[in-house]
């Protein structure tokens, strides 16, 4: 295997050379080739032998769209045909071609007219649809951008040094997701072009990495850390009569060795990153890319002026990705077209694209096809005179005369169904693999447990040490959002949206066991407690609270070891106990923990500290003169004892959220919005039902307007009132003719009954004639013929006795409704 290796490298580097010779068109001196020695027979059989045990394994092709996988029939005609104006443009655009090749030999043939999905040739600028999206997170060209790169799976192009031979609609595109660089940026640029931006395909050369998406080069934009603007604080100028702030006592020397120390880490950490990062981009440099620069690649160009667009910029459809139009990574452009016109790049591209240009009426920098183009030529100095200007005048009437407007797009409109934009990947996922990091992407509700993106890291290039994991999840009954996995520390921290049933926002853990290190942090406006945060150990609980009426802020609690209790094991039932030296903080305007005295110290006010003995106080004698000392110590003690109290149900809310958190990873339900038809049950039976409901009530709506009468009130003129013998008439006859059409219908019943005994008759005849010469086949046909007719003759003596029964009840009921009919109940009444 390791000498086919070598040999299939040698053939594929042998075949990457020649073809950077063919397309720099560049003719070389033909060398003298040295003879050398004739082969021996020995020599020759060993070679042939060798070459014989060499097996070559054809890669298999990346699939793609072709017409085999394309009904070409259910294609609309403008697909199968081209219109006049259309062959005519070609014509034109046949005619542009010469003449640039004649001006240009050296340029590379202009990318015109593909072939599209029906093999009919189709100008560059009609494949592209300008469309609007009906969803409002397509609006901005970073959402287009992001949902065609998640949208479509890339298809590299046959010859990677020339455009492609075929360029087929974006609706053909879109149902099959899959295209190459040309049917991504035609896409793309139909979707900005109707978002309103100023929007142009691009046909140009790219590097190696932009052609291929490899993005193992690149950093991950979800690792990059944004730059946090600090909002400096307003200064509050201090107040006359303010308590000095205690003074810190912490030496500064120390704490400025220790920041030189962490410095110096941080510093050797950062050399050492770079050097490795130096060393292996030059071990990439190292390996260049024969085919630099000769790439066929396509983009997108965003110019600005149009949707506020500040600067002009390319898109990468590929990856998403923005670049600036002086990157490294674009190095030529050969022409460029929106739904409108076509330019050609006149400009030198030796230094790529930074050099160039994009004033688009510069008809010396870019030669455009059409004269009817939106982009202006430039103005030229007025130096000749009036009549050299009357002359241009009819000059450029005749141009006018001579311009051609761009044919309509032949493709379709362009639609994207609710289900496929939810989807967003091929099969529901995808997965990109960027510098010392792996994104993977998944579609809303294909996970269980709703996970929708997962971003891992790594420490080394191979991507073998997982360093990180950050999961995004959607749709959670635990309102769960976010979880960052430090593997390096085995820290986890879980970021919740506002609606968690015990408010959290925060929750950093390393075990979900009870009295380990965590952290949590809550919602403050969805808790009556104003509970931020509360950090817990094994041995410690610190809380803290924000804007509570007894200005509670901080509340820390140490406990000692738990008394071992064999009946009583759990923690719930056996609470830690808390030792003395616990702390209770109160904010500013509480005098609960504080009395203030004034002395006389440097003439400020001093806030003491008072100390109480623990333990049975009884107030003795010189103490009864200090009574409001007593009563404040008493005080103190009953608000300790409510502490501790607080502290306890602290402890057992822990354990309440710690047992929901097990239940919500462990069932981890998705909500699922009532709008959501395909996936709510629930909505979808009420929608059943509801269908239902109005289906039935459709019916008695088309039943009320069929009026039984209409035929016997036709002979009287429409909206007069009957007369008493006018609507005796009309009773009559409605009762005779309903009478008539029950005899009717038994007769009829009566008739087939008949009918079926008589055929019965005859069969049983023939039988009882021919029954010795009968075969088993005959016999079998007639019992089961047999069979047939007794049970048809049941059912109708059955339904002509049913009749006979019901009949006189519908006559009754029949003349009751008529004489409840509120066109004859006045006349009948009076007759009666």
């Amino acid at each position: 295997m390791e000498v086919l290796k070598e040999k299939v490298e040698e053939e594929e580097e042998a075949e990457r050379e020649e073809a950077a010779e063919r397309g720099k068109k560049m003719m070389r001196p033909v060398e003298m080739r040295r003879e050398e020695p004739p082969m021996t027979q020995e020599m020759l059989r060993d070679l042939e032998k060798k070459l014989s045990e060499i097996e070559i394994v054809i890669p298999e092709q990346p699939s793609i769209i072709t017409k085999d996988t394309i009904d070409i029939s259910k294609l609309p005609l403008s697909y199968q045909s081209n219109t006049l104006k259309e062959e005519h443009l070609l014509e034109v655009a046949d005619n542009f071609a010469r003449q640039y090749s004649h001006l240009c030999p050296d340029r590379v043939p202009l990318f015109l007219h593909p072939l599209n999905e029906c093999g009919v040739p189709k100008f560059v600028s009609t494949t592209i649809r300008p469309t609007l999206m009906p969803y409002p997170e397509l609006y901005n060209w970073d959402s287009c951008a992001q949902f065609v790169s998640d949208f479509l799976s890339m298809v590299p192009l046959p010859d990677p040094l020339q455009p492609p031979s075929h360029l087929y609609s974006s609706t053909t595109v879109l149902k099959h997701q899959k295209g190459n660089c040309f049917d991504f940026s035609t896409l793309l640029c139909s979707m900005l072009i109707g978002a309103g931006y100023d929007a142009y395909c691009v046909n140009g050369y790219g590097s190696q990495d932009l052609c291929h998406m490899d993005l193992t080069r690149d950093v991950c934009p979800l690792t990059m850390k944004h730059k946090e603007v600090v909002q400096e604080e307003e200064k509050v100028p201090p107040k006359k009569y303010t308590i000095k702030p205690p003074r810190d006592l912490n030496s500064r020397f120390e704490q400025e060795q220790e920041m030189k120390k962490q410095e110096e880490l941080q510093g050797e950490e950062e050399r050492r990153r770079k050097e490795e990062e130096q060393r292996l981009l030059e071990v990439e440099k190292a390996k260049t890319d024969p085919l630099h620069g000769l790439r066929v690649h396509s983009w997108v160009l965003v110019l600005s002026g149009k949707r506020e667009v500040p600067e002009s910029f390319y898109i990468d459809p590929f990856t998403a990705r923005s670049y600036s139009t002086q990157d490294d990574h674009f190095l030529g452009i050969e022409s460029l077209w929106n739904h409108k016109n076509y330019w050609v790049n006149m400009q030198d591209c030796w230094n790529g694209c930074k050099d160039l240009v994009f004033d688009l009426g510069d008809p010396v920098r870019w030669e455009y096809l059409l004269l009817g183009t939106d982009k202006a030529p430039l103005s030229v100095a007025e130096e000749e005179d009036d009549t050299m200007n009357d002359d241009d005048n009819d000059d450029g009437k005749e141009d006018e005369d001579k311009s051609f407007d761009m044919p309509s797009s032949w493709v379709e409109q362009i639609e994207i169904s609710p289900e496929a934009f939810e989807t967003r990947c091929p099969n529901g996922k995808k997965v990109i693999q960027y510098k010392r990091a792996k994104l993977e992407k998944w579609a809303p509700y294909l996970n269980s447990n709703g996970l929708v993106c997962r971003l891992t890291t790594y420490e080394d290039l191979e991507c073998t040490m997982t360093l990180e994991i950050k999961e995004w999840f959607q749709n959670r009954e635990d309102t769960l959002q976010l979880r960052h996995i430090n593997k390096s520390t085995g820290l986890n921290i879980d970021y919740f949206k506002p609606g968690h049933p015990q408010a959290l926002r925060v929750h950093a853990y390393k075990s979900m066991q009870p009295e380990m290190d965590r952290v949590m942090e809550f919602y403050e406006t969805a808790r009556v407690d104003g509970l931020i945060k509360r950090e817990e150990t094994p041995k410690t609980m610190t809380e803290y609270y924000r804007g509570r009426s007894d200005f509670l802020s901080y509340r820390h609690v140490d406990f000692g070891d738990r008394v071992k209790k064999l009946a009583l094991n759990s923690a719930e039932s056996n609470p830690r106990p808390m030792v003395v030296s616990s702390h209770w903080a109160w904010g500013q305007g509480s005098r609960s923990l504080q009395q203030a005295k004034v002395t006389l110290g440097w003439g400020q006010l001093q806030l003491r500290s008072r100390i109480f003995p623990k333990g049975p106080v009884e107030p003795v004698e010189h103490t009864k003169k200090l009574l409001y000392q007593y009563e404040a110590m008493m005080k103190l003690k009953n608000e300790e004892k409510l502490s501790r109290h607080q502290a306890w149900e602290s402890e057992l809310e822990v354990l309440e959220i710690l047992k929901l958190r097990e239940e919500e990873e462990g069932a981890h339900t998705l909500t699922i919005s009532i709008y959501d038809t395909k996936r709510n049950e629930k909505s979808k039976e009420y929608r059943e039902a509801m269908e239902h409901v109005m289906h039935e009530e459709h019916l008695r709506q088309v039943e009320a307007q069929l009026d039984y009468l209409a035929p016997f009130l036709a002979p009287f003129p429409p909206g007069e009132k009957l007369t008493h013998w006018q609507a005796v008439q009309v009773r009559d006859e409605c009762l005779s003719d309903f009478k008539q059409r029950l005899i009717d219908k038994a007769n009829l019943i009566q008739a087939r009954f008949e009918k079926e005994t008589q055929e019965l008759q005859k069969q049983q005849q023939w039988y009882q004639e021919n029954q010795v010469t009968l075969t088993a086949e005959d016999k079998a046909w007639y019992l089961s013929y047999y069979s047939q007719a007794v049970f048809r003759m049941r059912i109708l003596e059955q339904r002509l006795n049913r009749h006979r029964e019901l009949a006189p009840l519908k006559y009754l009921a029949l003349e009751e409704k008529l004489h409840k009919d509120p066109r004859l109940v006045e006349f009948l009444e009076v007759f009666i």
